[in-house]
């Protein structure tokens, strides 16, 4: 036997008993006349000791080093008085080595496992089996297997079915690059990984399977930025004969029953969760998804500034622009260099610049201040409700430039002020969201979530006529800062689905070409339905507390979307892209 008991099982009610425990060598501790070992394994952590009475077992503990693959038997004994450890389960014991064999013997890792030292990224990633032996990884692998574990069975005790749905299917283009598969067997065709089980999650509601769950892998073929990854989890819900209501309610019950057993340690900030319409998040927030921990709320003072002698806000209005103010209490201890900072994230999102002005003992102090004059600052001072000592900001520019730069100059003012509470989950959900938007680079109308989504009712008869003034029947969730999920009513009637491609601009011929399995579905009777997808590797991160996904995902790419411990993407033989009818050509 390898082991009676795991490196975590042992406490004072095993003192007498003789144990056999495996495991990695964590640290190896000589004390002259004694030996210490802390032998570790996934459940933990025991101290094991060598006495120099019994001299081969002194000899080979004298010899082993970190991370070498030992199996010990012994006598489990309490420890000295003083010598306990009360932040290790088994911190009341040690057992006395009396059998020992080496099972494997251990290169010096490339970096310490013992120790939550600061280590390169890519070091990490490719030694990613060693990383993982770490303690905090570990619990970060844990944190999301009990995530899942418990996602699953709060839906499966709601009567839902996971399904499985097919890695390979048909390209049906819907906004990020798909990644292709070459088929051998039929030359020249190709698959695609899903971007999501979206088209299959609806037919299988017309397929009668009324409430589906799947914990699914998804794949997009994209410039990776910060949290992405080019395959990515998804908890996928579909429902029928339901409202966006029910959906709703049934998530927000899913995802606080979640919290309240895996993250106990944390207030949920609000009851039902608040709920905010995509134009009200952008105008108070400069976000789809913000932080509602902290206030920060912008005030709108468009108004007040469309005939102001501060030509920098009159001539934002004059062109159809805002003026969106953010009073930042406590803000005037802000240096000019902190300020300069801030104007450059502001930079980054599109602004031009960042207007300020001080609220000081004397009176308000800043480059607007002259230029406004004193009636109109203290207008403006007064409905942001702005006190001595506070900072207001400024950013003067079309709706969404003014908006989410200004939103990202908050998030960065929350970050360096401490505002938002760790021990805080503040959900919320956004709604109304627009049904299209245009692509920044071609300008063409694109659906906002997909094609597939339902318009509100009052905009089902304009939808040809006037598109861009649409309102979908979609919604998202957020949490402290991250949207960690979205979904929508879907549309269930062919003729309504050919208004929405219509307005997208999507031909017949190719409506029938790319989703004709979806059109010919909604003929045999498709019934009112509904879903939502989760980004689990996300939700995984806020509650593990990890910085980025990267933390919870056992094999991640690199930000390049390389695997370098596996070294993919990697060359094909030739004979083998020969089969699949494949040539590579080099570029010029």
């Amino acid at each position: 036997m390898l082991r009676t008991h795991t490196c975590g099982d042992l406490n004072a009610d095993h003192v007498g008993k003789t144990v056999v425990l495996s495991g990695w060598v964590h640290r190896r501790r000589d004390h002259g006349g004694l030996i210490f070992i802390d032998l570790r394994d996934r459940y933990g952590f025991t101290q094991i000791v060598s006495d120099p009475e019994n001299k081969a077992i002194f000899k080979i503990a004298e010899k082993v080093r970190p991370e070498w693959v030992i199996k010990i038997e012994g006598t489990v004994r309490k420890r000295l008085e003083g010598a306990e450890r009360t932040d290790n389960p088994t911190g009341q014991i040690e057992v006395l080595i009396s059998s020992f064999e080496i099972l494997n013997e251990a290169k010096t890792p490339p970096f310490e496992i013992d120790q939550d030292k600061e280590v390169n990224e890519e070091l990490r990633l490719e030694y990613r089996y060693l990383d993982l032996r770490r303690e905090s990884m570990q619990k970060n692998m844990i944190m999301r297997h009990k995530l899942q574990q418990a996602t699953r069975k709060f839906f499966y005790d709601r009567d839902f079915l996971e399904i499985e749905t097919p890695i390979l299917i048909k390209g049906t283009p819907e906004g990020a690059r798909e990644y292709l598969v070459p088929s051998r067997v039929h030359k020249g065709e190709f698959y695609v990984l899903p971007q999501s089980p979206q088209q299959l999650k609806q037919l299988t509601m017309i397929a009668g399977l009324d409430r589906y769950m799947q914990i699914a892998r998804c794949f997009r073929d994209e410039d990776l930025r910060g949290d992405r990854q080019p395959e990515f989890t998804q908890m996928d819900l579909e429902m029928s004969f339901v409202e966006a209501e029910d959906v709703m309610q049934l998530n927000e019950e899913a995802l606080t029953s979640l919290t309240k057993e895996l993250r106990p340690d944390v207030k949920i900030k609000q009851s039902p969760w608040p709920r905010f319409t995509y134009e009200q998040a952008m105008n108070l927030y400069g976000s789809d998804k913000p932080d509602i921990r902290f206030d920060l709320a912008f005030t709108d003072v468009t108004e007040l500034c469309k005939d102001a002698g501060f030509s920098v806000f009159a001539n934002a209005v004059k062109s159809g622009g805002v003026v969106k103010a953010m009073r930042v209490p406590g803000g005037s201890d802000f240096s000019r260099k902190d300020i300069d900072e801030l104007t450059e994230i502001a930079k980054i999102y599109g602004a031009k610049g960042l207007a300020w002005i001080k609220v000081t003992a004397e009176g308000f102090d800043g480059v607007p201040v002259t230029k406004l004059g004193d009636d109109l600052t203290k207008h403006i001072g007064a409905l942001c409700k702005a006190e001595k000592g506070d900072l207001l900001l400024f950013a003067a520019d079309q709706f969404d430039t003014a908006c989410v730069s200004l939103g990202a100059v908050r998030t960065d003012i929350a970050r360096r002020k401490n505002l938002a509470d760790p021990k805080l989950f503040a959900f919320c959900w956004i709604t109304d969201f627009p049904m299209f938007e245009k692509d920044k680079e071609t300008g063409d109308l694109v659906a906002m979530h997909h094609p597939f989504t339902r318009p509100k009712k009052e905009f089902e008869a304009s939808l040809t006529s006037d598109p861009t003034a649409a309102k979908a029947e979609a919604y998202d969730v957020a949490l402290n800062g991250y949207e960690i999920g979205g979904g929508s009513i879907r549309i269930h009637e062919e003729k309504l689905q050919k208004s929405v491609f219509d307005a997208l601009k999507i031909s017949d011929d190719d409506a029938e070409k790319r989703f004709g399995h979806m059109l010919n579905a909604f003929k045999f009777g498709a019934p009112p339905h509904g879903g939502i997808a989760w980004g689990l590797d996300r939700i995984a991160m806020i509650f593990a507390d990890a910085p980025n996904i990267r933390e919870v995902i056992a094999y991640p790419k690199d930000q390049k979307a390389k695997d370098v411990m596996l070294g993919a993407p990697s060359m094909i033989p030739e004979k083998q892209l020969s089969e699949l009818g494949i040539k590579v050509l080099e570029e010029e």
